[in-house]
């Protein structure tokens, strides 16, 4: 058995996890403010995996509201080594209709009232984000979801728009001539955040509709929305079970570099820290300081 720790965090319809045996609430306090919900520590098949309700047990948290930051850091705190996120999206093709999962492999971040680095006042890290996703849970991802007969496709960009409102028709027709595949509100800036904790990461898009370009099909209508929402929460648990199950099998991440990162990615040198921002970032910068030899152990 490896040593990984695994997450699920949950996006709308998906405020809890009832295949859970064993649960415990961990509420955690964060450097960085309350976590959008209490974090669910919990067994499948002897299996222990965290969950984190995105929005907030009832739906709380607009895609502006959440703290993405607490999220991520909390779970860093209790030693999350690899997050599953599961999203509800808009779709951008065709081709990937209402009830598709898509495996997203690519990002374009239009959000623009979110922190979206744990590294400012006074220590600087830049991680690359050319390969977001981490290509061994999507792979997992792949095979769990063919198993379970659930439509799926491998690979896609997802434009993250602020929200809380749908697209206009010509913001939408602007995405697709971007080659975008999939629209949602929350995966950024939480991918960037995962890479900058070193955190694996990987996104599971939930297709509800055809956000508002085709002429052929009804704009967003919230009703048609959740009922399909509701469909894809019931084949998002039977994913969740199946995708625990073969992660803790024999899975090695030795080779990916995501848990190493900010060995390269740290610019600031130490002796110009700013302190408090250390002491603030201790749960995100304990590895790198223990390896490398910096500052107190």
């Amino acid at each position: 058995m490896n040593s990984y720790k695994l997450a699920f965090i949950g996006g709308s319809g998906i405020y809890k996890l009832d295949i859970l045996n064993e649960v415990i609430e961990h509420d955690i306090v964060s450097s960085f403010g309350q976590p959008s919900s209490k974090i669910l520590e919990g067994k499948i098949n002897g299996n222990s995996i965290f969950f984190l309700s995105r929005h907030g047990v009832g739906h709380r948290l607009s895609p502006s509201e959440i703290n993405y930051r607490a999220n991520i850091e909390a779970l860093k705190q209790l030693g999350v080594s690899d997050i599953i996120s599961l999203s509800a999206v808009g779709s951008l093709k065709e081709e990937l209709d209402p009830g598709t999962f898509v495996i997203v492999d690519q990002f374009i971040d239009r959000t623009i009232n979110r922190k979206k680095t744990f590294f400012e006042n006074g220590i600087v890290a830049h991680v690359p984000m050319a390969e977001p996703t981490n290509k061994i849970l999507m792979n997992i991802s792949k095979e769990i979801l063919e198993n379970l007969n659930i439509k799926n496709s491998f690979g896609g960009t997802y434009i993250a728009m602020e929200g809380p409102q749908f697209s206009s028709k010509a913001e939408s027709l602007l995405y697709r001539s971007w080659n975008c595949d999939v629209i949602g509100m929350t995966n950024m800036p939480e991918a960037k955040l995962a890479r900058e904790a070193e955190i694996r990461y990987a996104s599971i898009s939930m297709v509800t509709d055809f956000d508002s370009w085709s002429t052929e099909h009804d704009e967003v209508d919230l009703q048609m929305l959740l009922e399909t929402m509701a469909k894809n929460v019931e084949k998002s648990k039977n994913f969740i079970e199946n995708f625990s199950n073969k992660y803790f099998s024999y899975f090695d991440f030795s080779n990916d570099n995501t848990s190493t990162i900010l060995n390269s990615s740290i610019v600031t040198q130490y002796e110009q820290w700013n302190r408090e921002t250390e002491v603030k970032l201790s749960n995100i910068l304990k590895r790198f300081k223990q390896e490398n030899n910096v500052g107190s152990k």
